[in-house]
């Protein structure tokens, strides 16, 4: 006897499922990773000021260098999730070996361009003349645990292809967990001071990687694949990376011209600025674990040449991110009175954030829609629209900051623009997911 097709309400249910299982232990882990730096300025806070300062700089430093290769994970993830949608696992944990060659690379270029500039690095960052040396020790020790997260990146991008993001959950909280007794063991009890933060956040970070390399290892003896580095396909991993770092690049522009602004407007201003900014990355990291679910959902079913359920996917996510927009919308305005006391008793920058940061609530469901179609379409593999999109965002953004001060705007005036620009990249993923352009199936693209 033929079995009845599913109904509409059985396949929103199957995605459901599939969403709320891959999202919820994503969203854990993106949550996990700021944890490290707040138990580093926890602990190194207590030894003083200059410490905490120069601790601030190389943070910074280090999270920028990271974050710029964060292609890593995404470019990984769809192409592992579509050989896993094509049945092929033993090609789907070759193209994650591919990934790790290419992170262990890339790592060891980025050590040897820190260890030698750190002292000019930081000072670009303005550090003064007590922490500069603070900043520049904690940068060089810390410089070494740099292969180890981009390994980190590029093993989770495996994970997820693999539709695992509990391991990746698990793996974070047990680093978190390990920087924290390292640090305060290192800091007080070896009394090694602010290198001591730094070897233990390094040491954490080194078996974070260990336990992911035994992951994939145990995959690849699973499925007969390949550990040896192989030049065509870390060129190839390379190669799809390329227009999303572009992309990152592009949006790391856009917060950088954003903080810029808020600084000419005056020190009440960027204070409440960077208040604003902190939430504002805390509700993208809700919004990117649907986004994260995305790829690696979408990056399956074109693999298995299931292009319907790619579309029907791609619209139950995008209705996933306006309910769960509209939902942080509401947080926002409900929890105002009692967010911004927790970071300031200045009412010069609470008045300043308080009109700003309804502007932020209500642009979170076209948050949600653009997180949402961003990983649908690194899902699908099309990194290079992507790319286009962003760079475009950019160049709409970059004039209307400017305009902001020049025409006697303020902190409010300067979230509006930033939700231009979201609205500007809803519209470009809008109009590309509408097209259809973005739906290639099979086991590449």
């Amino acid at each position: 006897m033929t079995q009845a097709p599913a109904t509409p309400t059985v396949t929103r249910r199957q995605h459901d499922r599939e969403i709320v299982a891959l999202a919820v232990p994503a969203f854990g882990a993106l949550v996990a990773e700021p944890l490290f730096v707040m138990a580093d300025s926890a602990i190194v806070g207590h030894l003083g000021t200059a410490q905490l300062a120069g601790l601030g700089v190389a943070s910074a430093l280090l999270t920028t260098a990271v974050s710029i290769f964060v292609f890593l994970a995404y470019a990984t993830t769809a192409a592992v999730a579509r050989r896993v949608g094509a049945g092929d696992l033993q090609a789907a944990i070759r193209q994650g070996v591919d990934g790790i060659w290419l992170a262990l690379l890339l790592g060891a270029a980025v050590i040897a361009a820190v260890l030698p500039t750190a002292p000019a690095l930081v000072g670009l960052f303005g550090a003064s003349d007590s922490a500069a040396p603070y900043a520049t020790t904690y940068l060089r020790i810390s410089a070494l645990g740099i292969p180890a997260m981009l390994v980190v990146l590029a093993a989770t991008g495996v994970l997820r292809g693999l539709q695992d993001t509990k391991t990746p959950l698990r793996v974070a909280i047990a680093g978190f967990v390990a920087n924290g007794a390292l640090n305060a063991g290192l800091v007080y009890g070896a009394d090694l001071g602010i290198a001591g933060s730094a070897w233990g956040t390094v040491i954490a970070q080194c078996g974070m990687a260990a336990v992911y390399l035994t992951v994939v290892v145990r995959g690849a003896s699973r499925y007969g694949a390949s550990l040896r580095p192989d030049t065509a396909g870390i060129r190839a991993s390379a190669q799809a990376g390329v227009p999303l770092l572009v992309r990152t690049l592009s949006l790391r522009a856009i917060l950088l011209i954003a903080t810029a602004v808020a600084a000419r407007l005056g020190d009440a201003d960027i204070a409440a600025h960077q208040i604003i900014l902190s939430l504002w990355s805390l509700l993208a990291f809700a919004l990117d674990a649907i986004a994260i679910a995305g790829q690696a959902i979408i990056g399956r079913y074109l693999g298995a040449e299931d292009s319907q359920g790619a579309r029907d996917a791609c619209r139950r996510m995008v209705q996933w991110g306006i309910a769960v927009g509209v939902v942080l919308g509401v947080l926002v305005v409900v929890a105002r009175p009692m967010f911004l006391p927790l970071f300031t008793g200045d009412t010069v920058v609470k008045h300043a954030a308080l009109p700003a940061l309804l502007v932020v609530a209500l642009s979170q469901p076209i948050c949600g829609v653009v997180f949402v179609l961003d990983g649908v379409l690194m899902g699908a593999g099309d990194g290079p629209y992507l790319a286009w999109a962003m760079v475009v965002t950019l160049a709409v953004f970059a004039p209307l900051a400017v305009l902001v001060p020049a025409l006697g705007g303020g902190l409010t005036a300067l979230w509006a623009a930033m939700t231009l620009m979201m609205a500007v990249r809803m519209l470009t993923l809008w109009l590309r997911t509408r097209s259809g352009r973005w739906i290639v199936t099979g086991a590449t693209r």
